[in-house]
């Protein structure tokens, strides 16, 4: 990878520059692992003792960090300027589009051009393959689903049948689309299982994880929202709708039919019970577990999940249980001594 200068990075990512700009920039690391031609970052004060003792040759702060005059990029949020300069230094691989010879494409299918289907991969019957779209090694695409411009399913991607994936759109290793909705109903005698005919659509700029489902509607489409982003180990029932732009973590769980709002954020292991409506903004805390609405905007922590300054205080509560169980013990045995005392353990009445 040919050297940027500083500069140039600065220029890149809109932040002000502080010290040489021809310096030379070699790579991007932590700053534990920087070497003397690398660029790193510190995001917070709480690491700048760190920060002073890397042997970076630059660094990405925000303003007003004391950097002991380092050359470096001062930029309003890092993270962002950090996105960016990764894309320069770790580029994405160039890959050759067209149809690789053991890939298979059926005859009713449309791929474009600009498209790549890798080893061994799988477009069936009457779906359609977009530009820019790359379908990596075994990825399977089901009859009738559609990948939109640029969009990328990693290894081992499985596109059930009707399933509608739009632009831009990640999907990492591992993760279903479109599998059976589970619903059974029970007859007197067996679970009998009703069929699952609807489909699943996903949105535009969707990141979806590793090992993810999201399990195709009973009727009517299940729905991942725009510039929505998936970690790995999430659980999406059949007839969900999930808004924009929304963020939900790993092994998190939504049961069927449930409504999740714009911009809301569910934490790890959030497990959100069929039927439910969470609101536009909401943020659920990890473990928590909601089995009723949540209204837009509101703080969710516990199981059952609580408006948040209720459940801090319940689960501060739960620590000091121990204590109140020997404080309730010890009032008992007080209690039992004062009934003796005054001749009424037995229901007699002093004096009677």
């Amino acid at each position: 990878m040919p050297a940027r200068s500083l500069g140039e990075l600065a220029r890149l990512v809109g932040g002000d520059l502080e010290g040489d700009p021809t310096l030379e920039i070699r790579g991007f690391a932590s700053l534990e692992s920087a070497g003397p031609g690398d660029l790193s970052f510190v995001a917070a004060g709480r690491h700048l003792d760190v920060a002073r003792r890397s042997a970076a040759a630059a660094l990405i702060a925000p303003p007003g960090l004391d950097l002991g005059g380092r050359p470096a990029i001062r930029v309003g949020q890092p993270y962002a300027a950090i996105a960016a300069v990764l894309r320069v230094f770790f580029p994405e691989p160039t890959l050759t589009p067209g149809v690789h010879p053991t890939a298979y494409v059926a005859d009713s299918a449309r791929v474009s051009g600009d498209a790549t289907v890798s080893a061994f991969a799988v477009v069936a019957e009457r779906s359609v393959v977009e530009a820019g779209a790359v379908l990596h090694t075994h990825v399977f695409v089901g009859p009738d689903c559609q990948v939109g411009e640029g969009s990328i399913l990693h290894p081992h991607v499985v596109l059930r049948e009707r399933v509608a994936v739009g632009r831009r759109v990640i999907v990492h290793p591992g993760s279903v689309l479109g599998a059976d909705g589970f619903g059974y109903v029970f007859d007197g005698q067996a679970h009998r299982k009703i069929p699952q005919v609807g489909r699943v659509v996903v949105e535009d700029d969707v990141e979806i994880g590793a090992n993810v489902t999201v399990d195709r509607a009973t009727l009517g489409e299940t729905v991942i929202g725009r510039g929505t982003k998936i970690d790995n180990l999430v659980q999406i029932g059949h007839n969900t709708v999930v808004g924009a732009d929304t963020i939900i973590v790993a092994q998190a769980g939504i049961a069927g039919s449930c409504r999740i709002g714009r911009g809301v954020v569910l934490a790890g292991q959030v497990g959100i019970a069929d039927h439910v409506t969470v609101g536009d903004g909401a943020q659920i805390g990890s473990q928590a577990g909601v089995h009723r609405d949540v209204p837009a905007g509101a703080g969710m922590i516990g199981t059952p999940a609580m408006a948040g300054d209720t459940g801090l205080r319940a689960l501060a509560a739960i620590s000091r249980l121990p204590d109140l169980l020997r404080d309730v013990r010890a009032l008992g045995r007080r209690m039992d001594a004062l009934e003796r005392r005054l001749g009424t353990s037995e229901g007699t009445v002093p004096g009677g």
